[in-house]
């Protein structure tokens, strides 16, 4: 993701940061930020998959209902037949990608529009929740794998050398970069002005780190979800499938035309989107320490696309990145977290989520004139 689009994201999230701090001191606690990390984990996971749906020029409305299912799947594996948790969750998220793949294959081979298949998904994985739930309604989690899932918290040493790691990860990638476009003889950006970058955002997730180390310490979902950001990033940037996707997003027809085997991007996109969302879902378990029939339901979905379109991904295919993912899932958690630190009624909460995303996606309308 380019800095030139990352830039208004960030300036909404600082803003967005001090307004919040100034209604209410509590907000940039050590406390209250390692809770808004936690709950944006198992948020952004899930729009890692919309996000590559939305790279295809497509939508999934049933990734919310597909991270509840296959949280329930696992957590009746686990509690009712006393699988491992380990293997519950492999399980799960094999799940996710079978029905993610159905999916792709009705939407590419039967060429139903990815709207209508994946909204009949919604309304069929809603209905398998509560078949496979049965009567129990809820059930709680106690398995050490699966609860530490995003119930972990690094020691303050660990977490200092994450973050730097994260920032070694990120100039690895700059330098990938520049000796590309050196070889292709294009421009290439001042050396400098990335040395910039890398130290700025090694300060900057250093006093992250040292903040949250301040309660408990960086709370492992977010590793996750960093995790599955930087692995989607080397798909879609690094790999032939990536070019394959933003070319079928792109134009379709011309991509088929080239020798990208579309159907093939397809079904495979769809697939990787119901597996993060299965991810997700059990991310969420993890934090709540139980599974029942609401799971997935609620803003779960709306606010997946909201943090997928508002930290850049263009609803119309081509164009965006899988970091969107992650600060879109800043965003919508901010708002979130500090309007409940506000006691909003949810009503409110709504209302600006919409605002913003209206906001989002007029600005990608009126970029693409």
């Amino acid at each position: 993701m380019s800095v030139k689009r990352a830039l208004p994201v960030l300036g909404a999230l600082l803003l967005l940061c001090t307004v919040f701090q100034i209604a209410n001191a509590n907000f940039l606690s050590p406390l209250n930020l390692t809770n808004l990390l936690m709950q944006i984990a198992a948020m952004g996971t899930l729009a890692c998959g919309v996000v590559l749906v939305l790279l295809l020029g497509e939508i999934d409305l049933s990734a919310g209902a597909v991270s509840g299912l296959c949280a329930a799947i696992m957590a009746v594996l686990h509690v009712k037949h006393g699988v491992p948790g380990p293997l519950a969750v492999t399980l799960s998220l094999a799940a996710g990608a079978v029905i993610g793949g159905a999916q792709g294959f009705w939407v590419t081979r039967l060429r139903v529009p990815s709207f209508i298949v994946t909204l009949a998904g919604l309304l069929t994985w809603q209905g398998a929740l509560l078949w496979v739930l049965g009567s129990t309604g809820t059930l709680n989690l106690r398995d050490g794998f699966v609860v530490g899932l995003a119930n972990t918290f690094l020691p303050p040493l660990p977490g200092v050398l994450c973050a730097l790691g994260m920032a070694g990860v990120y100039a690895a990638r700059l330098l990938l970069v520049r000796r590309a476009r050196v070889l292709a003889a294009l421009p290439v950006a001042r050396l400098r002005n990335d040395v910039v970058r890398v130290v700025v955002l090694a300060a900057s997730l250093l006093l992250v780190v040292l903040v949250l180390n301040a309660d408990r310490g960086m709370p492992s979902g977010i590793l996750i979800l960093v995790a599955v950001v930087l692995l989607g990033d080397f798909l879609i940037v690094r790999m032939r499938f990536g070019r394959h996707v933003l070319a079928v997003g792109s134009h379709v027809e011309a991509a088929r035309r080239a020798g990208v085997p579309v159907h093939r991007v397809r079904v495979l996109v769809f697939a990787l989107s119901s597996t993060l969302a299965a991810a997700g879902g059990i991310l969420a378990a993890s934090r709540l320490l139980a599974v029942n029939q609401s799971s997935g339901a609620g803003d779960v979905l709306l606010n997946a696309i909201a943090a997928a379109v508002i930290g850049g991904t263009s609803l119309f295919g081509g164009q965006g990145s899988v970091w969107s993912a992650l600060l879109g899932s800043m965003v919508i958690g901010v708002i979130s977290n500090g309007m409940d630190l506000l006691a909003l009624d949810s009503a409110v909460k709504f209302m600006v989520t919409g605002g913003v995303l209206l906001l989002a996606v007029t600005a990608d309308a009126a970029a693409r004139g």
